[in-house]
């Protein structure tokens, strides 16, 4: 199973990618997640996508995104499929992608289009908190940790990201409409696109996912009948 996720930032996507990643057993890849864990331990991709600046919500070059994901797929956790989150980004991205799947003899299971209000993005940026330590997620309203202000995992003080900013999440918004809504277009016309209604309780929409992914793997294995 091979699945990418789309949507605006703070629509949910990570979080439902990692529930879809527990549940079907496959890794979920974060391109943001990663190249913060390659900056923190000063790697050679981290050091050269500092250059970027991707705290104030710049973007990286399809050319450095495209050899980082290459890499990551040819690892042997992806062998029985993997979940994107973040990738791709761009329509050059999306045909680089397909172009490496078919190296492989794989290809797309579904593209996941996560769909909600902007008022309720802007809410969700506000109360998003962030473990400095491990990385782990939370959200104040949907999502909360069990203890106010500490990770569950470690115990450390949650912090706002930068990118959660204000001022940041508007380039964020403006930089999703002007590139990575055209991969809809693009999806859409190789018959993989499924909106998904994100305007609900956490666990309703991964109801709504898992309802979907599971038809889509039943016709999967019709098909190879």
């Amino acid at each position: 199973m091979i699945i990418v996720l789309l949507g605006p930032p703070g629509v949910g996507k990570g979080t439902q990618g990692v529930r879809i990643s527990q549940h079907f057993g496959i890794p979920a890849i974060s391109t943001g997640a990663m190249f913060r864990e390659a900056i923190a331990k000063g790697t050679p991709l981290g050091k050269e996508i500092q250059k970027y600046h991707i705290e104030k919500g710049e973007y990286v070059p399809d050319d450095v995104v495209i050899r980082a994901i290459e890499e990551r797929i040819t690892e042997a956790d992806c062998a029985n499929g993997f979940l994107l989150d973040g990738f791709p980004r761009t329509v050059t991205q999306a045909e680089a992608l397909t172009q490496l799947l078919e190296q492989q003899g794989r290809q797309l299971t579904a593209v996941l289009d996560f769909e909600a209000p902007q008022e309720l993005l802007i809410r969700r940026f506000s109360g998003r908190r962030e473990c400095p330590n491990d990385g782990s997620t939370y959200n104040l309203e949907t999502n909360p940790p069990h203890r106010p202000g500490h990770c569950d995992l470690c115990g450390a003080p949650l912090v706002m990201r930068e990118d959660d900013r204000p001022e940041v999440v508007q380039r964020r918004l403006e930089a999703y409409k002007e590139k990575t809504a055209p991969l809809i277009d693009y999806y859409r016309d190789r018959g993989v696109l499924y909106s998904v209604d994100a305007d609900a309780d956490p666990d309703v929409v991964f109801e709504r996912v898992l309802t979907l992914l599971n038809r889509l793997r039943g016709e999967a294995g019709e098909e190879m009948r």
